[in-house]
């Protein structure tokens, strides 16, 4: 039986917001979608782009996946869908901006971080895919005295910018970014205060980005 939540939601939907962009919806249908922007974001349910950055039908090109990663380049084996959806994005579509968004209470990343623990899944793919965060754990050094969720969080903000990183392996993504055409971001969502933080590209730190826009507070040093 089709999720009966799913089928509520669809009748406010129809009742609320689709009146009001039903002529967005008309202008999309007509002329095709023209992101600008390319999310890579995490599968968590807790953590949807859309509603973290308020964004309209069109607006925003999204990806998902266990800890919003990006393998590097390579063409071998059999199907990339991340791959394959950051070459439309990117080739296709001529988005402007790719945006990584990490955040907190990342379960993919806890795994990672904390050996302790049964692995998420006992299937095949989990594991082999989380281990993209490596470099980031590498770069940072082990835990040591940390705290596993002080831990945790300084390897979600370091494997956003080793995901950037590996963004730079796919010609067509190093090649625009060269030109000045395609910009590549680091973002961090806290699930827990609703606090977003932007990574600087040139320090490599994070930021948190006030309600007034513009106002910023150093955080963690992530290069």
């Amino acid at each position: 039986m089709f999720p009966e939540r799913l089928t509520e939601g669809y009748k406010a939907f129809v009742a609320a917001r689709l009146p009001r962009e039903r002529e967005r919806f008309e202008e999309l249908a007509a002329s095709g979608q023209k992101p600008e922007i390319m999310v890579i974001g995490c599968c968590d349910s807790r953590v949807s782009p859309e509603v973290i950055f308020d964004a309209r039908p069109g607006e925003l090109f999204v990806v998902r996946n266990v800890a919003n990663l990006v393998p590097p380049y390579e063409s071998g084996g059999e199907y990339h869908g991340t791959s394959a959806a950051l070459e439309f994005a990117v080739q296709a579509l001529r988005v402007k901006h790719i945006v990584v968004l990490g955040h907190g209470r990342c379960g993919g990343i806890r795994a990672f971080a904390d050996s302790s623990t049964a692995p998420l899944s006992p299937g095949d793919f989990i594991g082999k895919w989380i281990n993209l965060v490596t470099p980031a754990a590498d770069a940072i050094g082990p835990q040591g005295d940390q705290t596993l969720d002080s831990y945790a969080e300084k390897l979600a903000l370091a494997s956003i910018g080793k995901t950037i990183d590996n963004l730079m392996t796919f010609p067509c993504v190093n090649i625009l970014h060269g030109r000045g055409k395609l910009q590549l971001h680091g973002a961090y969502f806290d699930v827990f205060s609703g606090r977003l933080k932007i990574r600087n590209r040139e320090t490599g730190q994070f930021d948190e980005v006030i309600e007034s826009g513009v106002e910023r507070v150093s955080l963690f040093d992530c290069r």
